[in-house]
């Protein structure tokens, strides 16, 4: 269990910037900061998945608490306004906050009582339990709720108006809201059954500081319908649980409802061996959502809260590390089968709309997603020894493989004249570097990337050894495997002693010093010789390595950024020229143990900082990338599946945890 102590909570800068996630393994969650204000437009105690994992839409954004007790009222909510204005500030009453797995519970406490509020959804359910305890020892008191609402997708921003009310249906128990006719309603019980006190208000221009931050539209306005009041006697408990589904699907026995999330997300730890370890099981859980997919049940990942959907790219790097390490094998079969599903010219899409396959077209603009595809299923091969799903896939596989070689979407093929995978073409980002603001593609990297050909060749000495096991001739692939050996030596840079990014570029070769040369290292064997390979892993660990992860570009660049701050433009334009990833982390501790493998306690003292980061940014789980330089400020997004997924696969070969 985490704790967040007091001088964190009371303290408004430290609170803001901490916030909680809770999901419903639909792609719905809930989640805020610790001081109930709400810094993100994507932030809400119900962000329902209308399409699952897609059609994202806040709700319920917010409840704000009041507590009366002797003769006093305490208000225990915290907004921040347009003016810059916090009220009320109730986080002043925040004894702590502790983390049972994902669920966070917060201990409210003043003179004469103590209160907590625990937050977790219902699984697979667009669902989320608000239960408020008063503790055995408080006097009495009358709790007041006023939920906060909105309709909006979970992108944008809702401006209220005067004239627009709400559809509210009310009766003893149950609240039932409709912001406009065709929204979808949203239903707010009260466990036990309380009245509803009709209000029909607006609350006007409430600030999301981030948003602002990330030169945003950042002001919205909330709908309060009415509220609630309600006596509660020392030791008792009441409950306010939001839904999209049927109110008759919901499990009004509280007490039994929380229990049961908190055993299921124990259950998915059982195995884990150690308290970092642990969290990090239930973080990964977070990730692996639903998706139909011709009617069928499977599943894929997200990869990343509050804003990303599923990619094809994220979802094939975090594959091992959510499904295999942490024996989810069969989710790891829905993921690999749903994405095959969709294989087209021979690519994997690069990521699902956020409104629904059914509402926007299905995006292939990547190079890698499809060669991470098939390094993801040989992952789970030799977890499982699944033939049964080798052979469903082959055929799609050989299609992979002759689509690159003639030539696919993007100007993506072999060139007849070494064997090497070329990609790219102006106005598009193929690779894992792949910021673009308007026109304007930050890292282009046409022509032949490195950790592409890395991939591409494991993809082809895979290919050569399926195609063996199943009886089919292997020939074709171990010949092209052998000629991008052979080629592979262009990439050295004797010059500085490490890998060229890419090589024949529209300018010539780039030599900028990024992480990408690692995956040569990490994905193969023979691409690059030992003592080249020592040289590399050294210079990537003295320019590129932090506590965090691994820089993007070397400090040295004239192109290095190494904070992220400003608007888009800004932002994206530090986004992989410098700005640490935490996932990269899994590449260089493959390297450092191909190179040193008798050796890990170093990889695991680089492993150790991400255990202090549980308590930072986002509770529990792990951030997308920090700023390059040290306080290695988390930016990005607060839960990132990749993130979770290498350091955790990282963690696991490295000793014995």
């Amino acid at each position: 269990m985490l704790t967040i102590p007091r001088e964190i909570c009371r303290d408004l800068n430290s609170a803001l910037t901490r916030e909680w996630l809770v999901t419903n393994g639909l792609g719905g969650y809930a989640s805020g900061t610790l001081t109930g204000a709400n810094t993100r437009r994507y932030h809400g105690l119900l962000v329902a998945a209308l399409k699952p994992p897609a059609a994202r839409t806040v709700t319920l954004a917010k409840m704000d608490e009041e507590v009366e007790v002797g003769g006093a009222t305490y208000r225990l909510g915290t907004n921040e306004y347009e003016s810059g204005v916090f009220y009320p500030d109730g986080y002043l009453f925040l004894e702590r906050v502790e983390l049972d797995g994902m669920i966070p519970t917060f201990f409210y406490q003043a003179a004469n009582f103590s209160l907590t509020k625990t937050i977790w959804m219902e699984h697979a359910r667009n669902t989320t339990y608000i239960r408020y305890a008063l503790a055995e020892t408080a006097q009495p008191i009358r709790l007041t709720l006023l939920p906060l609402c909105t309709y909006r997708d979970f992108h944008a921003e809702l401006r209220g108006s005067g004239d627009w009310h709400f559809g509210v249906q009310a009766r003893v128990g149950v609240v039932t809201i409709t912001a406009f006719d065709g929204a979808t309603a949203y239903h707010l019980l009260t466990l036990p059954a309380a009245s509803f006190v009709p209000l029909d208000l607006w609350y006007w221009r409430f600030r999301h500081r981030v948003e602002q931050e990330r030169g945003l539209d950042s002001v919205e306005d909330l709908y309060l319908p009415g509220l609630w009041r309600v006596d509660l006697q020392p030791g008792a408990s009441f409950a306010v649980v939001a839904t999209t589904e049927d109110v008759a699907s919901v499990d009004g026995a509280v007490e039994t409802a929380w229990q049961r999330e908190r055993a299921r997300q124990a259950a998915l730890a059982q195995n884990a061996r150690d308290e970092f370890e642990k969290q990090l099981y239930v973080a990964a859980d977070q990730f692996i959502v639903q998706r139909q997919v011709d009617g069928q049940p499977l599943s894929t990942i997200i990869a990343g809260y509050p804003w990303f959907s599923d990619w094809g790219r994220d979802t094939m790097i975090a594959l091992e590390g959510l499904t295999l390490v942490t024996g989810r094998c069969i989710e790891a079969a829905k993921i690999l089968r749903a994405f095959a599903r969709y294989v087209d010219r021979g690519m994997l899409p690069n990521r699902f709309p956020d409104a629904g396959v059914d509402a926007a077209p299905v995006e292939y603009n990547t190079v890698d997603a499809t060669l991470w595809f098939l390094h993801a299923l040989d992952r789970y091969l030799a977890a499982t020894r699944d033939d049964a799903l080798l052979r469903e896939v082959f055929p799609i596989l050989e299609s992979i493989v002759d689509w690159h070689i003639q030539g696919t979407r993007y100007n993506i093929h072999v060139d007849p004249a070494d064997g090497l995978l070329y990609a790219g073409e102006p106005g598009v980002q193929l690779t894992w570097m792949d910021a673009k603001v308007g026109d304007w593609v930050v890292t282009p990297r046409i022509g032949k990337p490195v950790e592409i050909n890395a991939l591409w060749y494991r993809a082809l000495r895979l290919m050569e050894r399926w195609a063996a096991q199943l009886a089919q001739p292997p020939a074709r692939y171990a010949d092209l495997a052998a000629r991008v050996r052979a080629s592979f030596d262009r990439f050295w840079y004797a010059g500085g002693g490490y890998l060229y990014d890419v090589i024949d570029t529209p300018n010539g070769s780039d030599a900028s010093l990024r992480p990408n040369q690692l995956f040569a290292l990490s994905l193969a064997d023979d691409l690059v010789a030992p003592e080249r390979a020592k040289m590399i892993l050294d210079l990537v660990t003295r320019n590129l390595l932090t506590p965090l992860g691994l820089r993007s570009l070397s400090p040295h660049d004239p192109n290095y950024h190494a904070l992220y701050h400003g608007d888009q433009r800004a932002r994206d334009a530090a986004y992989h020229q410098g700005i640490v990833w935490a996932w990269l982390i899994g590449a260089y501790v493959d390297a450092w143990l191909k190179i040193a493998p008798h050796d890990d306690r170093a990889v695991r003292v680089a492993l150790d900082a991400f255990r202090a980061h549980l308590t930072d940014a986002g509770l529990g789980t792990l951030s997308e990338i920090f700023e390059a330089e040290p306080p290695d400020r988390a930016v990005g997004c607060i839960a990132q599946a990749w993130s979770v997924a290498e350091v955790l696969r990282a963690w696991r070969v490295t000793g014995d945890g």
